[in-house]
């Protein structure tokens, strides 16, 4: 066959994601706090970007809706009434508001006045005390010591051996936030350069320290290291404890499996006697600590800042975007003016173009991102006003693909915006995702949202007597003679998902 050449023509449409495209769905599935990040880095790259100053208050809209706003990201809030049957769809953007209103009537000097005569704390007496000095060094704050620092000190005060010295604290900075060892030997020693003779005299030094347990690897030890050390702490008079604490030794050690798993007759069973009989040896190892770094682990305060809030207003639902603190971008003048003119070098005039068509599409971006958002919030509002209005239990089953059909957006969308976004409501601060969920089957027709369903399942396993704990097909006939069709394994499933235990792990002795 003679090979040939041909000149085809083909007409064909395809999707291609262009650096603005990509900017614009990454702003739209970007938190405030993180969009808040990403704008002031444009800022400082964008010398055509300008701030025009935070934006103090958010503002409200009116139903009768404006006209089309300027390109800026001044996104103002938005808010909706919404009546009994739906959320009004006619406000597209709303107008803005004086900031200082909300502030016109407050006398700050003496707001401060009062909250600084309030908040004085009572101590010690300050009589004779130079004021100029200021309170003691003792009484003033200090933040109490990590685990890190606290095993740190201790190793320090001890007569450690020098060669071991650096081996100890490379293990105290393996240790996890609970106080166990998770690195194996091989890591350890690849990463300090020492012996396995050293490694496991100072695992014993790391070992020997306070809190008891610390630096092991397993729960197992952890319990057997902590046992040891009461057995030690035990006085001659201390008989029956003693003979407690050696069958603990015992149960720890050699029968840990059922211990593990709550095989209370398979342990009365070894020692042949009741499972009554043997319950002070378990209280013993009811009161060890499964964790033992934990006291020294240091507050973390997350702090959760919603994206849109709901409030009740008169009977009806006003949607706010919180655009507190969000930098209001604007076009830099002097830039500006020298692209009017015409004496600019070639590349110089090139280079501000580009930066110019960037920042209008940063800025056209974040005006999109704010009108998706407010419509997802407000089909939100309309699908689970129900909710809204009377709690949990009137919670609807929700999918992306019916807020996708009410506002005209694809469900990719819907997925990014509820992503990283959080609603502040009467009913509790929630993410957007909350309210999309699945349902369940109902006898009275229907849906019941699975939400619903696990609250169910969590008041009842709640108000269960301890001794005898409800099974999952238990729940699941309470649950049907609610009307609520549901198969044994969804409600180990559900119970699962809300790490709750089994029945028999539930039921305690104690």
């Amino acid at each position: 066959m003679a090979l040939e050449q041909k000149l085809n023509l083909k007409l064909s449409q395809r999707l291609v994601m262009t650096p603005s495209l990509q900017q614009a769905i990454k702003l739209l599935q970007l938190s405030r706090l993180e969009l808040t990040e990403t704008l002031s880095e444009e800022i400082l790259e964008n010398p055509l970007l300008d701030v025009d100053g935070p934006i103090d208050e958010t503002e409200i809209v009116d139903k009768e809706g404006v006209a089309e706003p300027e390109v800026t990201s001044e996104d103002p809030s938005s808010t909706v009434a919404a009546d009994q049957s739906t959320v009004s769809e006619t406000v597209e953007e709303p107008p803005q508001d004086d900031p200082t209103e909300a502030y016109g009537e407050i006398d700050v000097e003496a707001f401060f006045s009062d909250y600084l005569a309030d908040s004085r704390p009572e101590g010690p007496s300050m009589a004779g005390r130079d004021p100029e000095i200021g309170s003691s060094l003792e009484n003033t704050l200090s933040e109490s010591p990590g685990l890190y620092e606290h095993l740190e000190w201790q190793i320090h005060m001890m007569d450690c051996p020098i060669d071991l010295l650096p081996v100890c604290e490379f293990l105290l900075g393996n240790l996890d936030e609970d106080g166990f060892l998770r690195a194996s030997d091989d890591e350890i020693i690849q990463g300090i350069g020492a012996t396995q003779f050293q490694l496991e005299k100072a695992i014993c030094i790391v070992q020997s320290l306070d809190p008891a347990g610390i630096g092991t690897r397993s729960l197992q030890d952890c319990f057997l290291i902590q046992i040891g050390r009461l057995q030690g702490e035990m006085g001659d008079e201390d008989c029956d404890e003693r003979d407690l604490l050696a069958l603990a030794r015992t149960l720890a050690e050699d029968h840990w499996e059922d211990l593990l798993h709550q095989r209370w007759s398979s342990i009365a069973a070894v020692f042949e006697c009741t499972v009554p009989e043997i319950r002070p040896v378990l209280e013993i190892i009811n009161r060890l600590d499964t964790r033992p770094g934990r006291r020294f682990q240091q507050s973390r305060n997350a702090f959760i800042e919603p994206d849109v809030t709901l409030k009740k207003v008169n009977g009806d639902y006003v949607i706010t975007l919180n655009d507190d603190g969000m930098p209001k971008l604007k076009l830099n003048h002097r830039y500006s003016r020298m692209l009017e003119g015409s004496s600019l070098d070639p590349k110089v005039n090139a280079y501000l173009k580009e930066r110019m068509r960037s920042a209008l599409w940063l800025m056209k971006s974040i005006d999109q991102r704010q009108r998706t958002i407010y419509k997802v919030a407000n089909s939100i509002v309309s699908f689970q006003k129900g909710f809204l209005d009377d709690g949990i239990e009137h919670l609807k089953p929700m999918v992306l693909r019916q807020v996708a059909e009410d506002i005209g957006m694809h469900e990719s969308t819907i997925s990014r915006v509820v992503s990283n976004k959080y609603m502040d409501t009467p009913r509790g601060l929630f993410p957007m995702k909350f309210f999309f969920h699945s349902g369940v089957d109902s006898a009275r027709g229907g849906a019941v949202s699975s939400l619903v369903v696990k609250e169910k399942i969590k008041k009842m396993i709640e108000g269960e007597d301890e001794n005898k704990p409800l099974s999952d097909s238990k729940i699941m006939k309470m649950l049907q003679r609610e009307g609520v069709r549901l198969a044994r394994r969804t409600v180990a499933k559900y119970r699962e998902e809300m790490r709750i235990p089994s029945s028999d792990k539930r039921k305690t002795l104690f």
